[in-house]
């Protein structure tokens, strides 16, 4: 698979920096490695990894394939906050990516989830889940900490697709902004498409966009920055994430959509999953679980204050 992309902001960087926070789910060392290797070219050329970025570079990604091959079990902690026979909800960590990936093989969340259960999902569900991600009804950002659901049998997978689908699954997350919104609540009712240009990211009114639709609140207004609950309508990918900086409002941290360099630091988006809530697929009723903001956020909101 090779991916294509232009540096179109803030350069000055090493390159091999660069790529690991803008390339999600993909490790620096994996991305030193492919440079070692000529994998990546700049303008049509070959590059060492501590060259530094220059707007307008033209950088290709060579990610070489990989064999098929089932993820293994590997023993991972794991947040769990509630299991049964039929899911687990755990409380992923940030910088844990959610399925195998490239660079990411054998430390996922997938891989923990199936050392927990024993070494594999049931068979049949096993069949129904792409290959690489069995029991995964829906993902978060490797660096977007908070709550997922996970299936362990066939009926909870069809009945949480189902409801991710009719969009009424409860989730609520809690971001720290630039900028200030001019209301304290509102809408952002904007299609998701793909960015013509630059295939890691995704576009307000993009290619091929879909319907997208999330609520917020502002909890905290912090100087320059903004603390603020949003609720998604619907679940596009990135979704938070391009409606805060469509809005004006980018999450801070985030090294693709809002400015990779500011006074807080944070190394990544500032961006928690704190409210899940369905169905439960057995027919027992509705089930919701909160996770606390994690100490990473926390962190950053104090430096945020300081600087008030």
């Amino acid at each position: 698979m090779i991916l294509e992309f232009t540096i179109d902001k803030e350069a000055g960087d090493r390159l091999d920096v660069i790529l690991a926070e803008l390339i999600e789910d993909t490790s620096r060392s994996y991305i030193q490695k492919l440079f070692e290797s000529n994998k990546i070219l700049v303008n049509g050329s070959p590059a060492k990894k501590n060259r530094k970025a220059e707007v307008g570079d033209n950088i290709s990604v060579d990610f070489p394939e990989e064999k098929d091959k089932a993820p293994q079990p590997s023993d991972i902690p794991l947040d769990i906050y509630h299991e049964d026979d039929d899911l687990i909800v755990v409380n992923k960590a940030r910088g844990m990516v959610v399925h195998p990936a490239q660079g990411h093989k054998d430390d996922t969340l997938v891989n923990a989830i199936l050392f927990h259960v024993g070494g594999a999902m049931d068979a049949e569900l096993t069949e129904r889940c792409n290959k690489d991600r069995p029991g995964i009804v829906h993902r978060i950002d490797k660096d977007t900490s908070g709550l997922l659901v996970i299936a362990k049998s066939v009926r909870a997978f069809e009945s949480l697709s189902e409801q991710f689908r009719d969009h009424t699954i409860t989730r609520v997350y809690t971001a720290l902004t630039h900028s200030g919104f001019k209301n304290d609540e509102g809408t952002i009712d904007v299609p998701i498409g793909r960015d013509p240009i630059n295939r890691l990211k995704r576009k307000a009114n993009g290619v091929e966009a879909r319907h997208a639709v999330t609520h917020y609140c502002v909890l905290e207004r912090i100087g320059n920055y903004t603390l603020i609950e949003a609720r998604l309508e619907t679940g596009r990918t990135h979704q938070i994430r391009v409606h805060m900086a469509y809005s004006g409002n980018p999450v801070v941290g985030d090294p693709l959509y809002g400015p990779r360099k500011d006074k807080l630091k944070a190394d990544g988006q500032i961006l928690h999953a704190g409210k899940l809530g369905f169905m439960h697929p057995d027919g027992s009723g509705y089930i919701e679980f909160e996770a606390p903001l994690p100490k990473y956020f926390l962190n950053v909101l104090e430096k945020a204050r300081k600087l008030k």
